[in-house]
């Protein structure tokens, strides 16, 4: 479990990659890449809002680098590279506030029919990942503050992968969840 001051550290080094990106000087004696924790592979995803509006948004649901290289490589694709949006500019770089969410490992999923589906999600826990074919979409929970019925969540996500919006409906989605642990830049 990453503690709450180490998800801060976290935030400072997504904060840090992308200031250098952008060319800016950065201060960055707070940051001590020998920490053990850095070292655990974890998924995770990098969100920027700007006055309180998405901005950016790019993670990786499994694992594949050790947190101290995946943090700031997220941060730099989620405000230079999601295709949502143009890269971030320099004079938005202190408009816009960094979270991180640390993925817990997917889990599956078992449902047969769309009305056990809904029935046992839980909003605003569950991150849901849905998958047919080579189509796939995943919500982190935060989507919940904004699609809080459960039927219209699935149906967006579904828009999401490229699929009808009823898919959900239709009980041919393999579907896995996942929890998050949650850090926000405290300003």
């Amino acid at each position: 479990m990453i503690s709450e001051q180490q998800g801060q550290m976290l935030l400072k080094m997504a904060r840090i990659s992308i200031a250098e990106k952008l060319g800016l000087s950065v201060d960055k004696s707070q940051i001590d890449l020998n920490q053990s924790f850095l070292e655990i592979k974890q998924g995770l995803f990098v969100t920027l809002h700007k006055n309180g509006a998405l901005r950016g948004c790019i993670g990786v649901i499994e694992a594949v680098e050790p947190l101290k290289t995946g943090v700031a490589e997220t941060a730099r694709l989620a405000a230079f590279k999601d295709s949502r949006f143009a890269p971030l500019a320099r004079d938005e770089f202190d408009q816009v506030d960094l979270e991180i969410s640390l993925l817990s490992p997917p889990e599956k999923f078992e449902y047969s029919k769309a009305k056990e589906l809904i029935q046992r999600l839980v909003p605003f826990k569950d991150g849901v990942i849905i998958k047919k074919g080579s189509s796939q979409a995943t919500f982190l929970p935060q989507v919940w503050e904004q699609l809080p019925d459960t039927a219209s969540f699935l149906s967006q996500l579904c828009t999401k992968a490229g699929l009808d919006a009823d898919e959900w409906t239709k009980g041919s989605l393999t579907v896995h969840t996942y929890r998050v642990h949650l850090f926000c830049e405290k300003k």
